[in-house]
């Protein structure tokens, strides 16, 4: 846009309808994906488990996240039999430590741990800390725009790459035209790619230092007939974070 001549910049502020018809799958998963990796962030969350007899568990957690995702470190504030464990993911969650306070010890996990459920939650570690997994390990392609969730969207279809050992043969996602929010992400199976595994529901977004940002997210297990709420008490972005807080000697401070 920035090379476009004034005329032409004037063309497509008179017709936003042609310059949305324009953007490619590619286009629109780059601005998702600039969207969901700013510089630096900061958040204190509550997150609650819903199991499939009904019954809640309800987690307290500070995280902070630097170079775009590439680095992650999750630390719990509560319940008290969790309190001071830590999470550190590096390389995009492809390396995890974790420290546990009533061992004083710091345990790396092993590489396909990325899969597993954080804190036997919904979400995977490597939902949590997949960075730039939207642009690194999937081919995107616009479907046909659709309403969802009350907001005119685009509809897109990420397809995994052959070479890419990660949890989710495809995803579905809806991403609001007005912000570049993905409102929806359906995720399904490793194996089949027809068979729905997971589905993230987005609400409440807030413009928070000018970054568009879902105070709460669900997601909803399909296989299991479970469900996970992540809710945001606090969010920062563009926050100075030292290096030294994402290595396993910080995980024991």
């Amino acid at each position: 846009m920035r090379n476009i001549m004034i005329s032409g910049l004037i063309v497509l502020l008179l017709s936003p309808v042609s310059f949305s018809q324009e953007l490619t799958g590619e286009d629109i998963i780059k601005k998702v994906n600039e969207l969901f990796n700013p510089q630096t962030s900061w958040g204190k969350s509550k997150m609650t488990i819903m199991t499939t007899s009904g019954s809640k568990r309800t987690f307290v957690l500070e995280s902070w996240s630097k170079d775009k995702g590439e680095k992650n470190l999750v630390r719990y504030l509560e319940p008290a039999r969790v309190k001071g464990q830590a999470t550190l993911m590096l390389n995009h969650a492809d390396d995890i430590w974790m420290y546990f306070p009533r061992t004083q010890r710091v345990r790396k996990l092993a590489t396909h741990a990325k899969k597993q459920k954080m804190q036997g939650s919904d979400f995977s570690y490597e939902d949590m800390g997949s960075g730039d997994s939207f642009i690194n390990d999937f081919s995107p392609k616009r479907l046909e725009d659709e309403k969802m969730e009350g907001h005119d969207c685009y509809k897109l279809e990420l397809t995994r790459k052959t070479d890419r050992d990660i949890s989710y043969s495809r995803l579905i996602m809806w991403v609001i035209k007005e912000n570049f929010y993905p409102i929806v992400i359906d995720y399904y199976d490793e194996d089949d790619s027809t068979l729905l595994e997971k589905r993230l529901v987005q609400s409440d977004i807030r413009l928070i230092d000018n970054i568009p940002t879902a105070m709460k997210a669900v997601m909803y297990n399909k296989m299991d007939n479970t469900q996970t709420e992540m809710e945001f008490l606090d969010v920062k972005y563009n926050v100075t974070l030292n290096d030294d807080m994402f290595t396993e000697r910080s995980l024991k401070k």
